[in-house]
């Protein structure tokens, strides 16, 4: 097997992992990101209906700047959408990915958007 596959099986498995534990709801949503190599998307699912209540990703936004900086205004972003929706607090689901970086860098950006986690 070589490094990437093992390396995203990995990440998959820790997910499945963290998945048993965090179920979103209508009132407290799952906050759910993806990290690829160039972009980074972020959603609130609502589990128990299986259907998705906003979206936030960084490929619609201009290119500009480091990619903890394009978290940053992905979360910021998704966090307005949450707003308008009526959602003020929500579950995170880190997707397998460490809490650096990235996906540290778009959940304090929701924080300070006003989404409670």
């Amino acid at each position: 097997m070589d490094a990437a596959r093992a390396k995203r099986q990995g990440r998959v498995r820790r997910h499945a992992r963290v998945r048993r534990r965090v179920v979103g709801t209508a009132e407290r949503p799952r906050l759910a990101v993806f990290r690829s190599n160039k972009h980074i998307y972020a959603q609130l699912i609502d589990d128990s209906a299986g259907r998705t209540l906003a979206a936030a990703g960084s490929v619609p936004l201009p290119g500009d700047g480091d990619k903890k900086a394009v978290a940053k205004r992905v979360g910021s972003e998704l966090a307005n959408k949450a707003k308008a929706a009526g959602i003020s607090s929500v579950v995170f689901d880190r997707g397998g990915y460490q809490y650096h970086g990235r996906v540290q860098g778009l959940a304090e950006a929701a924080r300070e958007g006003g989404l409670d986690f």
